[in-house]
């Protein structure tokens, strides 16, 4: 299904193939895991960089088996955590830099990640500049950052 993406193509848009991870993190640790990301990756998409999603807070639950640094449980605990979300232009090997950093600052012993093999599409610079639906076309919405108003 990726082949076919990847050879999608637009006069719009482009299509780019990579890894899209997912990472479950102590809420309180979710802000110093991600400024490691970002020492070694710029989360660059687009015309835009430091491009990150953050969950609200669940519940992330685990059992500690016997051998691990925690004592082993009898059930299962909870810690409130967390989904960070990141997309990267790269597959295998070379995911090593991101994946080392992500287990340096999570503060966890076995840091839950995933990595999905994924597509994105990036605009093509000045087209649709008079899109009304655009932000910028538009009574400013409060969503808007302030640096953008």
């Amino acid at each position: 299904m990726l082949e076919s993406q990847s050879a999608l193509t637009s006069p719009r848009f482009t299509v780019e193939v990579g890894t899209r991870v997912l990472l479950q993190v102590p809420q309180e640790a979710a802000k110093g895991v991600l400024q490691a990301i970002l020492a070694v990756e710029p989360l660059t998409w687009g015309d835009y960089d430091q491009v990150a999603f953050t969950t609200q807070a669940g519940a992330q639950q685990f059992r500690s088996l016997p051998g691990g640094r925690n004592a082993a449980t009898d059930r299962a605990v909870e810690v409130a955590c967390v989904e960070l979300q990141i997309f990267v232009p790269k597959q295998g090997q070379a995911l090593e830099p991101l994946i080392r950093a992500i287990y340096h600052a999570h503060p966890y012993e076995e840091p839950v990640i995933q990595l999905l093999p994924g597509a994105r599409t990036c605009h093509r610079r000045g087209q649709d500049e008079g899109n009304p639906n655009r932000f910028w076309n538009q009574e400013t919405a409060d969503w808007v950052p302030k640096a953008h108003r």
